[in-house]
């Protein structure tokens, strides 16, 4: 800090994308929250199925091929969900439109956007894209278990419960990787 303004030589501060809980307002209805959590469901395996190309580390594409497989089986719950609710005899093109803003999985767990993470993970190593990754689960699992807490029938709450234990179980093998590599 010595100097200040007149010391700078124009460096500047490096980090990852911008990430946060994704936001639902308070009257969010049920078809709301489902449609967003399958929105950044399918944001993030969009984001673990590019990282399988994008990285050489045998063990982590492995391990994100997994992930990027688990986010399709979860926005399979949330669409089976989604047709169980009532009035929703047929959904077609269901996708979590109403969240994604027009355009299919632009967004993932954590609310970041899936191309501003991908620019940054080119040429980043493997332990601060598996970083990232942990800090993505873990706004996931917290964010399904406020959806669990907001679900009007039991049935829609044990689905979120379910989810979040899944995105736990999730933080649990990448902190176990990321643990391996340190």
């Amino acid at each position: 800090m010595e100097g200040g303004i007149h010391a700078w030589h124009g460096r500047v501060a490096e980090g990852t994308p911008q990430s946060g809980m994704a936001y639902f307002p308070p009257a969010a209805t049920p078809e709301d929250l489902i449609a967003l959590a399958w929105s950044l469901e399918d944001g993030s395996r969009i984001f673990y199925a590019e990282l399988v190309v994008l990285l050489t580390d045998p063990e982590a594409k492995e391990l994100y091929g997994r992930l990027a497989g688990a986010e399709e089986k979860h926005q399979a719950a949330l669409f089976r969900l989604y047709m169980e609710l009532p009035g929703r005899a047929s959904a077609p093109g269901f996708q979590g439109m109403p969240f994604s803003n027009g355009k299919k999985g632009d967004v993932m767990e954590g609310g970041m956007r899936v191309d501003e993470a991908l620019e940054w993970a080119k040429g980043k190593k493997t332990e601060e894209i598996l970083e990232l990754s942990l800090s993505l689960e873990t706004n996931s699992y917290d964010l399904y278990l406020n959806m669990a807490r907001r679900m009007n029938d039991e049935r829609s709450a044990q689905v979120f419960r379910i989810l979040s234990r899944e995105e736990k179980r999730h933080i649990e093998q990448l902190g176990s990787l990321i643990e391996r590599r340190i």
